[in-house]
């Protein structure tokens, strides 16, 4: 039934709009297995956080700013999209965790550290949500990076 569950929410969340800013083979290709590392629970609580703390930069459905490619007056980047359609899938998940607890406004950006308001948990419940909007093509390739990291 877990399993069940996962596949339904994957499935039904590929149904949100993406634009092609990924550069990920859409070729058909044979069917890929692809094991996600989260549950309902975590995608619930991922969600509700994401919502609370994220989603006001970031977009209710991770989607980022219309804009986010074009700098602002002061030369900086809106929040780009965390949905697998711009570069978030190119990140190990440290750099993922690491750039939501410190922020990026010590490095030019303008997201706020989250390091003291969310615990990592937390954060990791944030990252399984917003991965989960990623397509199976998306997903593969940054687990596969991830995995090259490690190794």
């Amino acid at each position: 039934m877990k399993r069940y569950s996962i596949f339904l929410l994957v499935l039904l969340s590929a149904c949100t709009e993406h634009d092609d800013t990924a550069k990920v083979s859409r070729t058909p290709t044979a069917e890929v297995k692809i094991e996600r590392s989260f549950d309902f629970a975590q995608l619930s609580r991922g969600g509700q956080l994401f919502q609370k703390n994220c989603a006001i930069c970031h977009g209710s459905k991770a989607q980022g700013a219309s804009n986010w490619r074009q700098p602002d007056a002061r030369g900086k980047y809106p929040a780009p999209p965390l949905n697998g359609t711009a570069h978030a899938w190119h990140h190990p998940r440290e750099v993922l965790k690491d750039t939501i607890k410190k922020g990026t406004i010590r490095i030019g950006g303008n997201m706020p550290a989250w390091g003291g308001k969310l615990t990592d948990a937390e954060i990791d419940d944030i990252i399984a949500w917003f991965q989960s909007k990623w397509s199976d093509e998306v997903y593969a390739a940054w687990s596969k990076n991830n995995q090259q990291r490690h190794n």
